[in-house]
Formats: C-alpha cells, structure tokens, sequence
C-alpha cells in the first residue's frame, strides 16, 4: 500500500512540476532556432574562408588580367604580323621605284641630280610611278602610298628647302574588304597628274610636301647615306602625326630611294591612318566595354599618348590625351598602373612591338602596344560584383534564418503539443504526436495511471478523516508549511516564500510529520492527493 502511494505521488508531481515550475532558461524552440542559426552562420563563414583561401574573391581581378593579357597578345600579333607586310611591301615599292626612276632618267639622257632642277622632267618621272603608286595602295592593307622626291619645283619660293615634290594618294574606304572601285583621292601632288588619272584632289590638296619637321624624311635619309646596310635594313615607322595642312593622325612607313650609285634622292612608304588603325584593331569584351588600345612610343619608362593611334570604343584623342607622358606603375601579378599628368588613370598592361630586325638601323625605335581600361570602369565593375556578392550574402543569411525558424517551429510543434497532451488526464484518448518517443511516453504513462486507478481503492471515510483531524492540531507556523507542500512546493523553496532558514523549516517538518503521523514529505503528499482523487480539496476540510 505503501509503494503505491509512493508511484501515486510520482505521476501527481511530475504533472504538478510541468504546472507550477517556474520557467528557467531559454525556450525549446528557441533553443533549437539558436543552434540552427549557429549551424548556419558557421557554414557561412566557412564558405567565405573557402572562398577567400581559393581566390574567388579576386577572381574578377584574374578574369580581367586574362581578358587584357589575351586580347593584348591577339592585337600585338595582329600588328606585328600586318606592320611586317606593310614593311615589306614597302621595300619591294622602294627598289621597283628606284629601279624605274634610274631607268626614265637614263632614257631621258638625265641624272638624279637633274632631277632636282628639272620640275617638267620630275613632273613626267611622277607621272610614270602613278600607276605602281596606286597598284601598290590597293595591294596593301594600308590607307595611303607616298613618293617624296629630294627636289621642288619652284626652289625660288621661301623655305622652299622644305619643301619637296611627290605624289600622295589615300584610300579614304581602306577597310572596305574586296573593293573593285575604292574611293581613292590625291592628297598631294600634280593636279595635272590627277586629272589625267581620272583622281579627286583631297579637301586638304597642297601640291608639295612640307618636310621641315618630318621624321619619317629625314630619318630614313640619313641613316641611308651613313649607312651601308640593305634596302630592308632602312624601313622607319614614324611615331602618329599629323600632316601639315591636314587635320587626321597617320603613322608612315617610310624607305629611302637609292640609286645604283649609293645616292639617296628620296622617300616611299604606306600611311596607317588613324581611322584605319581603329577599325582594324577594335578591342573585342562583353564586360569592359571602354577597353582600348594605344600604340605609343616610349620614353623614359612613360608612354606619350600626344605620338599615339587608340582603338576602342573609349573615346581616345588628343582632347582627351592632352597630357605629353602616361606614367607606368607595374606591379607583379597584378595589372599595370597608367597615369596622365592629370590624375585621369588607367588600368592595363602593355608589351613592346618588334617592328624591326635586331640589325636594323631603327631597332631601338620599336614602339609599345597596350591595352587599357579606365580605372573607374574596372572599379565599378569590381563594386558591382562585390555589390552584388554582399546582396547574395544577406539573402542567404535571410533564407537560413526563414530556413532555422521554418524547421524549429517544424520539429519543436508536436513535442509541444505532447507535453500538453502529458498535463491532461485523458492520456487514453490523446491523439498520436507520430513522434514514435512521445506517443510512447503517453501510452507507458496511460497505461501506468490505468493500472494504478485500477489497484487504488478509495480510501475509508474513517482514514482521511483522521488526517485531517490530525492536520487541524496543526500551528499556524506549521499550517503555513504545510499548505506550501499540498501546493507542491519543496522545502528549499518554502524557507525562500517564508523568508526561513532552512533549519526552521526542518524543525516545523518534524513536528508536522509527527502530528500527521506521516514518515516523509512524499507520503503526506500521497495522502493529499489520495483526498483530492475522492473529490475533495484538504483546504476545504481543514476549514470545516
């Protein structure tokens, strides 16, 4: 009798304790919620040490070192391969033309140096050239072929030590491909040539060419009459100019005319015009789309944009290239640094362009090929993407939280609703949780408080009625611990609600257990509870 009372008092205070225990700690849920979040975070930023350990982070800094570096190797070859014929070509034009020249003066009973004082006898020799001036234009992938002679025809006007006698025809569609009729103009020379050939005279038409500061002239000649190296030794690629009297960028190709003898009576060459230069080596990137190219001497480690052909769609002249040097600031495995005087910066890199043999007189002339970017579209670029990394970020963050309070609620909801089904007492009749522990626990404890409704028999009148006689002998000090028990407090917890020590409380235990003639707490609750089973409250009948 006495063990069932004991397992009797167990169930009571388990249901008692899940009533009445004052709340500690941190919520089920959230404390599920709390860890999920931690799960997810610590994820989070292992992907990001992930991320930044692989380089990912600087992934885009890669990408667009590649894209510059293969379009840079793809325009360099280009060029190189495109200049190389055009210097060819250009030495084939020198020799035929001063193999011709040499064989009209003979047949004319004239020299080279007859030529310089004969203006009808210089007007007939260009006259002769004028079809293999113009065969050659549309032969080569240039936009213009030039004969400049070392004479004038009028050396009684001022300076006119400046200027020299020729023939200058421009292709003005040089990139139309496979044209049977291009528009090709004279830009300098005889008009009475050009009429004869059925050729417009440019808008920019002066008869004779003004060398006086001319590089590719001068250069070329010079070098030719201190030199004895061959023809193809002597090509010069002068840096972008414009001509005097026009208004467009070119870069000339320029080889000296050489008689038999050694004597050096002129020029011949192809122009690259700036236009032509543009169309022809158009940067191709879906993502920087201000990506240019400049072909640029350089001097003292600066390039010098004022001498420099651009393509690109950034809008590269000398409005906005004022400056006289773009400084280079190179950096290992990174891209190059490129500053105007201005401050306008530039993103890029940059090689030399081997226009020349090693033995050529002009070697040390090669100019250099980059590519460049502006900086504020590579950074704007480069915000984007972290822009929109920290908006991926955030929107994961977002979704494992949805994801954390989405599964807590999940999971936590039926243990919920099973400790509630736990503090009912038609544990018979609850409904399954379908989580295989708690329906277990229910129906253990369903099948326990059957069994033990079952065994219990209700106690005599005569039983409880002496337990309650009993408790009426009770002192007021004494009633007041003894109503703490019937509530389910424990002795602790009563010395904290009476302000006693927990001496006191002992003391008034033994007197009440006496009175009561009970052995412990637990079987003075036993026969409280056994009370209440009956219908009736112990209060109530201790007031009676």
């Amino acid at each position: 009798m006495s063990g069932i009372m004991i397992d009797n008092k167990f169930i009571h205070s388990f249901f008692n304790h899940i009533k009445n225990k004052e709340k500690s700690g941190l919520p089920l849920r959230l404390r599920l919620f709390s860890f999920l979040m931690m799960l997810v975070l610590t994820m989070f930023i292992g992907i990001i040490v992930i991320l930044s350990m692989t380089g990912a982070f600087s992934a885009n800094s890669k990408h667009n070192i590649k894209l510059i570096s293969n379009e840079l190797a793809y325009v360099s070859r280009n060029i190189e391969k495109d200049f190389g014929n055009i210097s060819g070509e250009a030495v084939i034009l020198s020799e035929n033309l001063s193999k011709s020249i040499e064989n009209s003066l003979l047949l004319n009973n004239a020299n080279i140096n007859r030529l310089k004082n004969d203006p009808a006898l210089m007007e007939k020799i260009i006259y002769a050239e004028c079809d293999r001036l113009l065969f050659a234009l549309q032969k080569t992938k240039s936009s213009g072929v030039f004969m400049i002679l070392d004479g004038t025809v009028n050396p009684s006007l001022k300076n006119s030590y400046h200027s020299k006698a020729g023939f200058y025809l421009k292709n003005m569609e040089p990139n139309v491909l496979n044209c049977s009729t291009p528009t090709i103009i004279v830009l300098r020379g005889f008009p009475g040539i050009a009429r004869q050939k059925s050729l417009s005279l440019h808008a920019q038409w002066t008869m004779e060419f003004n060398v006086e500061n001319a590089d590719y002239y001068h250069k070329p000649i010079n070098k030719a009459i201190h030199s004895k190296l061959p023809l193809s030794r002597h090509y010069y690629w002068s840096s972008a100019t414009i001509l005097p009297g026009t208004n467009e960028e070119v870069i000339i190709c320029s080889v000296p005319l050489i008689a038999s003898d050694g004597t050096v009576f002129g020029i011949c060459g192809f122009e690259i015009s700036a236009m032509l230069f543009k169309l022809s080596y158009q940067p191709v990137s879906s993502t920087l789309n201000k990506m240019f190219i400049m072909l640029s001497p350089i001097q003292n480690h600066c390039l010098v944009p004022s001498k420099s052909l651009f393509a690109g769609e950034y809008k590269a002249s000398f409005t906005d290239f004022s400056s006289s040097q773009m400084f280079i600031f190179e950096k290992e495995n990174s891209l190059t640094t490129y500053k105007l005087d201005n401050n306008t910066t530039f993103y890029g890199l940059h090689k030399p362009i081997k226009l020349y043999p090693d033995d050529s007189v002009f070697s040390e002339y090669n100019p250099v090929i980059s590519v460049m970017v502006p900086k504020k579209d590579i950074d704007a670029i480069t915000n984007r993407i972290m822009l929109n990394l920290l908006l991926l970020c955030i929107l994961l963050i977002l979704a494992g939280i949805g994801l954390s309070f989405y599964i807590s609620n999940k999971y936590v909801k039926p243990v919920l609703d099973g400790l509630n089904i736990l503090k009912s007492d038609d544990l018979a009749n609850a409904p399954k949780i379908k989580v295989p522990e708690i329906d277990d626990l229910i129906e253990f404890l369903s099948l326990n408080k059957n069994k033990m409704k079952e065994t219990i028999k209700p106690l005599p009148s005569s039983t409880y009625e002496e337990f309650v006689k009993r408790a009426k002998t009770l002192s007021p000090a004494e009633r007041a611990v003894f109503d703490l028990y019937v509530e389910g407090y424990t002795a602790k917890e009563i010395a904290g609600i009476l302000c006693l020590s927990i001496n006191t409380i002992k003391t008034h235990n033994k007197r009440i257990y006496m009175k009561l003639n009970v052995a412990s707490r637990k079987e003075l609750l036993a026969y409280v509870n056994m009370i209440k089973q009956e219908g009736k409250e112990i209060n109530n009948l201790l007031t009676e």
